[in-house]
């Protein structure tokens, strides 16, 4: 996909959409924090069931780590891999007090020093929280840029990187969301949706619906 073409798709994907964000619900970056390290192998809508009644008794660093571990469980039972999910959340609440005021820190390397905290997931809170142009590259991005030839990669970094060069500076801040949800809703894993697709005359897969 040339420059001229990637420039299209976004213009595309931001006059159908022009001030998209997460899906997750959230009103602070804590609470996106949290949503955030909840969401891995899970749905953002399982992840707002359970934070609609977590986030009402506990929404701070200082208030997660009064609830405590056992009774945090008990709000995200639901979610896959709760057990390990608690305790990064109680283990990075007791870091966020002690290290930094409570507040989610907004530099990569500070994130990424916080258990459950990765590449993808120090990409969504600099995006969302912050404004930063940053990707973070999920399984739906992923699948997006390899299949369309926007940005292709063996691994997510490898596809980040390529997306950050691609994406003209204009459209970076909003990239994340608009290709994490055409991978959502149209550009899906099985079936692609091509019929209804927004920029399909300019995606290069081969095999389309």
């Amino acid at each position: 996909m040339n420059t001229q073409q990637c420039f299209e798709l976004f213009e595309r994907f931001q006059d159908q959409n022009p001030h998209p964000t997460t899906e997750l619900k959230y009103e602070t970056p804590f609470e996106l924090l949290i949503s955030v390290v909840l969401s891995a192998q899970a749905t953002d809508i399982g992840v707002n069931k359970a934070t609609k009644n977590l986030f009402k008794i506990a929404n701070t660093p200082k208030k997660i780590l009064a609830l405590g571990e056992t009774k945090l469980k008990e709000y995200i039972k639901t979610i896959g891999l709760f057990n390990t999910k608690a305790k990064n959340i109680i283990k990075t609440s007791e870091l966020l007090v002690e290290k930094h005021h409570s507040k989610v820190p907004e530099t990569r390397e500070d994130l990424e020093s916080l258990p459950g905290v990765g590449r993808k997931t120090a990409n969504v809170i600099l995006n969302t929280a912050f404004g930063h142009d940053t990707v973070a590259v999920d399984t739906h991005i992923f699948r997006v840029s390899n299949r369309t030839g926007l940005a292709k990669g063996k691994t997510p970094k490898d596809v980040e990187q390529q997306l950050l060069k691609a994406i003209p500076t204009e459209f970076r801040k909003d990239a994340h969301h608009w290709l994490l949800l055409h991978g959502r809703y149209v550009c899906v894993a099985r079936n692609p949706k091509c019929p209804e697709c927004l920029i399909r005359d300019l995606c290069e897969y081969p095999d389309k619906t």
